[in-house]
């Protein structure tokens, strides 16, 4: 697989200036990504390598703000294994002895020290794992240290009492260095987190994801975490296999398409390897990404 490109996409939101930066990419089991949808449907978008593998991205969000630099979601991060990486098809090594994250924070101007929030959609080790770092001496920690870190307080306790399914996702030096540090808040519903950036429940991939939606000058931003993890599946049915509660992530893309649809947003989609942004159209029978 080649590393997904680019690095960095920036653009202009109203007054504000955003930056995807591509964490990283892995490959990820066609089947699993698509759920009920049939090989024959879903191939036709995504084709599949000899073990039946699709490309996925690994993609954050950088908003310069006001109140200093927000990030949403973060990646793998360095600290799983070369089986690990193996496994899951893994590209995301970085300068340094970091990952694409930071050097793509770099390639927009800034470094890891700068960033002032960093808000995860949820704790999985895909989007929350870049939270912290293994430095050369073995220590775990909190790769964004003058940040303070968000999620929400029902996703915590979900991932620190993990079942048999779940625990394959959910990995503690991800967070626990960090809520050992006092660095992490842990949030219950909507909220606004700075001013023009608030989190949504969006719940199904687990019970307590959320998503991120950004406004400014009259211009809306939607990161959709896994709700709608790429352009692929904005049809409302195709979920993925990995949700715990699909029909629940059925009735959250309903609502949540229909309003971005309704007023026009920008949304961003996490693991496209291809599409970083993009608006909605509904064609009569189903959403799909607009030409």
């Amino acid at each position: 697989m080649s590393f997904p490109h680019p690095l960095l996409e920036s653009r202009t939101l109203g007054r504000l200036r955003v930056h995807a930066i591509q964490a990283g990419g892995q490959q990820l089991d066609g089947g699993a990504m698509f759920g009920v949808v049939p090989k024959t449907l879903w191939s036709r978008r995504l084709p599949a390598d000899d073990k039946n593998r699709i490309p996925m991205g690994m993609r954050c969000l950088l908003i310069e703000h006001d109140d200093g630099l927000v990030l949403l979601d973060t990646g793998l991060g360095n600290k799983e294994t070369a089986k690990f990486h193996e496994i899951y098809g893994i590209e995301n090594a970085g300068g340094e002895g970091r990952t694409a994250l930071e050097d793509g924070i770099r390639a927009a101007g800034f470094a890891p020290d700068d960033i002032a929030v960093v808000i995860n959609t949820h704790l999985h080790f895909d989007h929350a794992g870049g939270n912290t770092w293994r430095a050369p001496t073995g220590e775990v920690l909190p790769t964004f240290p003058n940040a303070r870190y968000v999620v929400q307080a029902g996703e915590r306790a979900y991932a620190e009492h993990p079942n048999e399914r779940t625990a394959a996702s959910y990995f503690p030096p991800n967070w626990a260095p960090i809520v050992a540090a006092g660095r992490f808040e842990f949030i219950a519903g909507a909220r606004e987190i700075v001013s023009g950036i608030s989190v949504r429940p969006t719940p199904g991939h687990t019970p307590y994801h959320q998503s991120v939606v950004v406004q400014s000058g009259g211009e809306t931003l939607c990161f959709l975490g896994d709700v709608v993890p790429t352009a692929h599946h904005l049809p409302l049915p195709w979920i993925m296999g990995y949700d715990v509660e699909p029909l629940v992530t059925l009735e959250s893309k309903r609502t949540l398409l229909a309003e971005a649809l309704r007023e026009d947003w920008l949304l961003v989609f996490e693991h496209d390897a291809q599409a970083g942004f993009g608006r909605v159209v509904h064609d009569g029978k189903a959403y799909r990404l607009a030409e």
